[in-house]
């Protein structure tokens, strides 16, 4: 005897949600292992240079996009410094100002900026002729943080148009903070670890540990 239509339906929603969830579940878990590789970096004694650069191909990988470029700003000016696909000569020698180009504006107003599509038409983008991707469609950029400063940028694209959602915008601002304290940490004093007073540390107010 065959079931009765309605429990049919009921059976084919219930398969299609658990699917559902199950795709959510796998995604967090990919974006966990993402921000916890990341972390690690933080922790290990590995050159920032090299920090970096395993970050942004980690990016590329998580987001299945066709780019990542981070660039540090180097007095007043944007250096790129990490790219998953690196063109020879264009670490640390691609320079723009905060006035140039979509990644200056996200420096500049330190705010994060999507485009779904036809980047390269912005009237705020520059073009770099020897960057390929400057012809692709979609830009998703954020600003990389430190106590509060603007100390970098880090840009996803795809070659095709693609639309951002809230979790990919949400993933890159938490990954340009992450790049924020890897930077921070690079900088450090770690011998200050040794001989500091870890409650003077705590109690301090905001700022009196940099000086």
């Amino acid at each position: 005897m065959n079931p009765p239509l309605g429990h049919a339906k009921c059976d084919n929603s219930g398969v299609t949600r658990t699917r559902e969830l199950e795709t959510r579940l796998e995604h967090t878990e990919k974006q966990l292992h993402l921000l916890q590789q990341i972390s690690r970096f933080m922790v290990r004694n590995l050159a920032l240079g090299d920090a970096l650069q395993k970050a942004v191909s980690l990016v590329v990988e998580f987001m299945a996009s066709d780019s990542c470029l981070l660039y540090l700003l180097d007095g007043d000016e944007l250096v790129l410094v990490a790219s998953n696909a690196p063109k020879p000569d264009s670490i640390g020698r691609v320079r723009l100002k905060l006035t140039e180009g979509l990644t200056g504006w996200v420096a500049r107003e330190r705010r994060m900026l999507t485009i779904s599509r036809e980047a390269y038409a912005d009237p705020r983008f520059k073009l770099f002729t020897d960057l390929p991707e400057d012809t692709f469609e979609a830009f998703l950029s954020a600003p990389v943080i430190v106590r509060g400063r603007v100390a970098g940028v880090i840009n996803v694209q795809h070659r095709d148009p693609h639309f951002h959602s809230g979790g990919e915008m949400e993933l890159l601002t938490t990954v340009g903070e992450q790049l924020g304290c890897l930077v921070a940490l690079a900088t450090a004093d770690l011998k200050v670890l040794d001989t500091a007073h870890v409650l003077d540390l705590v109690m301090a107010p905001a700022g009196a540990a940099r000086g």
